[in-house]
C-alpha cells in the first residue's frame, strides 16, 4: 500500500521558515520524481518544486525561487522543502507527490498559514 505522509505544516509569521517532510512507503523510493505542489484556498493546486530520483537538477515554480530548497534522502524514503523567507502569498495546503514511472501518488497535504 502506497503512503506519502505529509509533515512539519503550521502557522508562521512572514519572513520565517519552516521545513516541510514527507515519508513515503510502498514503492522503490529512489526510483520516484518527487514533487511538492500547494493549494491556496480558492485557487487551483499549482507546482511547487521537483527532485529527481538522482537528487539533482531541482526545478522550482518562479514563486519560490531563491527562498525554498527541495531535497531528498533516498535511504530514509523521505523528501523535504525547506521553506525561507515565508510570504502571506505562501499560505496553502502543501501536497507531496510522487511520479512513479506511470504511477502518479498523492499525500494528503498539510497547511501552512504564513500571518502575523
Amino acid at each position: 500500500q502506497v503512503q506519502l505522509v505529509e509533515s512539519g505544516g503550521g502557522l508562521v509569521q512572514p519572513g520565517g521558515s519552516l521545513r516541510l517532510s514527507c515519508a513515503a512507503s510502498g514503492f522503490t523510493f529512489r526510483d520516484a520524481v518527487m514533487n511538492w505542489y500547494r493549494q491556496a484556498p480558492g485557487k487551483e493546486r499549482e507546482f511547487v518544486a521537483s527532485i529527481p530520483s538522482t537528487g539533482t537538477s531541482e526545478n522550482y515554480a518562479d514563486s519560490v525561487k531563491g527562498r525554498f530548497t527541495i531535497s531528498r534522502h533516498n535511504a530514509r524514503s523521505t523528501v523535504y522543502l525547506q521553506m525561507n523567507s515565508l510570504k502571506p502569498a505562501d499560505t496553502a495546503v502543501y501536497y507531496c507527490n510522487a511520479r512513479y514511472y506511470i504511477w502518479d501518488y498523492w499525500g494528503k497535504g498539510t497547511l501552512i498559514t504564513v500571518s502575523s
